[in-house]
Order: C-alpha cells, then sequence, then structure tokens
C-alpha cells in the first residue's frame, strides 16, 4: 500500500480550514471546486460515522464491505480525491470486486472526468455479467430503511449518466434502460425512466418510444425516496404543470435533479431560451457535486 493510502486509511480525517482548502475538482469551465459546506452537526455526525467505519476496518483489513464503506464516507463529507484513492487501494485488494469499479466511477462523475468514469464503469458492467444482484446498502437511509437500488441498477445508472454528459445519449438511453430492468420497485422505476425519457427525447428518437417509457408512471406508485423523479414524469405526461414542479424543487441534489429536468423538458420542446435560463440558475448555485448540477454544466459548456 502507497504511503498516500496508508494516510488516508489511517488518519483521523481532519479536514483543512475552509482558508486553505484545496480544490477537490474543476468546473466544465476551469474553476476550482472546494467541498461544499455543511453544518456543523452534520460535519460532525458524518466525522462519526467515518471514524466507526475505519474501526470496522482496522479490525477486519480482508474486508472489501467495510474499506467500501470507509470510501463511501469520505466521499459524503466532500473529500472525493480522498474517496478516488480509497476505491483504487481496494482494487489493488479486490481486483475482481465491480463495487470499487462501481464508486471509483461514480465519484469520477463528481469530479468531471467523464472519461474515466466511463472506463470504471464499464469495467464493473462488465463484471456483474452473468452474476446474480445484490442490494445496495444506502448511506443515508429513506424514511422507511428501505434501500431501493441494487450493485446492477447503480452500474447501470451511473455509466448512463457518463454517457449523457459526454453528449452520447444513445448509449444513454441503453443504460438507463438496463438500470430501470434491473430492480423492480417504484423509486427505481421513477429515477431511471426520467433519465431514459429525457436521453430519448435528447437523441432524437421517436416520441412513441418515449411514450411508452411513460405508460407505466401513474400518480399513486408507492415512492419512498425519488419523489422529484416522479413529479418530473407525471410534467412529461401533462399532469403536473412545469411552473408548479419548478417551485416545489427546492435546494439541494434533488431541486437540481428538478430544475434540470425541467430545463431539459424545455430544451427539447424547442424551448431553449428557457432552457438556458433555468441551467445557468442551477450553476450559479453551490450544490456542485449533485448530478443536477453537472448536467446542467455539461449542457452550458455544448453551447
Amino acid at each position: 500500500m502507497s504511503a498516500v493510502a496508508l494516510r488516508v486509511l489511517l488518519s483521523l480525517g481532519v479536514t483543512a480550514s475552509p482558508a486553505i482548502q484545496q480544490p477537490e475538482a474543476t468546473s466544465l469551465f476551469g474553476k476550482p471546486l472546494t467541498a461544499p459546506a455543511v453544518s456543523e452537526t452534520a460535519r460532525a455526525r458524518m466525522e462519526a460515522d467515518l471514524a466507526a467505519a475505519r474501526a470496522t476496518w482496522e479490525r477486519d483489513r480482508g474486508s472489501a464491505d467495510a474499506l467500501i464503506w470507509v470510501g463511501r464516507r469520505t466521499a459524503y463529507l466532500g473529500r472525493f480525491r480522498e474517496a478516488i484513492q480509497i476505491f483504487s487501494d481496494g482494487l489493488a485488494r479486490h481486483p475482481a470486486d465491480a463495487r470499487f469499479y462501481r464508486h471509483r466511477g461514480h465519484r469520477f462523475i463528481t469530479v468531471r472526468e467523464f472519461d474515466r468514469a466511463i472506463a470504471d464503469l464499464e469495467k464493473a458492467a462488465s463484471l456483474i455479467q452473468g452474476q446474480p444482484d445484490q442490494v445496495e446498502p444506502d448511506g443515508q437511509p429513506n424514511a422507511r430503511n428501505i434501500p431501493t437500488s441494487s450493485l446492477h441498477s447503480n452500474i447501470w445508472y451511473h455509466l448512463a449518466l457518463a454517457y449523457y454528459l459526454k453528449g452520447d445519449f444513445d448509449r444513454a438511453a441503453a443504460g438507463w434502460r438496463n438500470a430501470r430492468d434491473a430492480v423492480g420497485n417504484p423509486d427505481n422505476l421513477v429515477a431511471a425512466s426520467h433519465w431514459l425519457y429525457t436521453a430519448l427525447r435528447r437523441a432524437g428518437r421517436a416520441e412513441g418510444e418515449g411514450s411508452a417509457v411513460l405508460a407505466p408512471i401513474r400518480a399513486n406508485l408507492d415512492v419512498v425516496e425519488n419523489g422529484s423523479y416522479h413529479s418530473l414524469l407525471l410534467m412529461y405526461k401533462g399532469e403536473k404543470a412545469a411552473d408548479d414542479v419548478l417551485r416545489a424543487a427546492g435546494d439541494g441534489a434533488s431541486g437540481s435533479a428538478v430544475k434540470y429536468g425541467v430545463g431539459a423538458w424545455h430544451f427539447y420542446n424547442g424551448r431553449r431560451a428557457e432552457a438556458w435560463k433555468i441551467w445557468e440558475a442551477i450553476v450559479a448555485g453551490p450544490d456542485w457535486p449533485s448530478f443536477g448540477f453537472v448536467a446542467a454544466e455539461a449542457e452550458l459548456v455544448r453551447r
């Protein structure tokens, strides 16, 4: 193990003060991006979770599960580069474990290294071929404490997103179709279907294909945690007004996702000025690690 990796895994993880904080990423516009601010209460809780994850790994350094949680908990604190290093060290220890490629690929998306994300997630997809799926536990459990995604669905979901951010809408649609079909619950259905529908429309595919995606979406679906994606899909069906969806969006990652989706809907329906306005508002905010923010940034760079 490298000296850097050893420090990552064994240190107490004390963060630098904001004044000397190093960038975690560079935006697609070339702007340095530092870890997002969090409340002291939230930081204390996440630091405690990370310390517990490290202690678990210390007791069994051969455990891939324990090391994955060290990486995940590190990323939740906004230390994305450190998390990437942890997942890289995990791959050195467990080279056939698709989970390390899945999580490192996710964080390569966060830091805007899309080609490296695609390489990792394609490798993960190859490793799960013919293998049984497994529930992926949530780092931040939902209201019912019931995970709604799986290893397979998350690999395909993140791979599709990386393709989408590169403007490869056809391959993105294929990936999100796989993600949708991997798990049969309403939360996975609405999350994957929103992006699948958007990718199909951006690819210029017939609206009939998009209509088929919307067919199983109903207002009474028992959605636990992906209500934002559910609202967007109902908007695409004409059952919700765009202005109402935007007003209810709120802040944070789910809010950025909703705002991006409304902007994309305006875009592929020919209202590009409306799309630019919404996307510019997203990237003016602080939530740069969220998928909605990254997608809006990619759109504005393509413009």
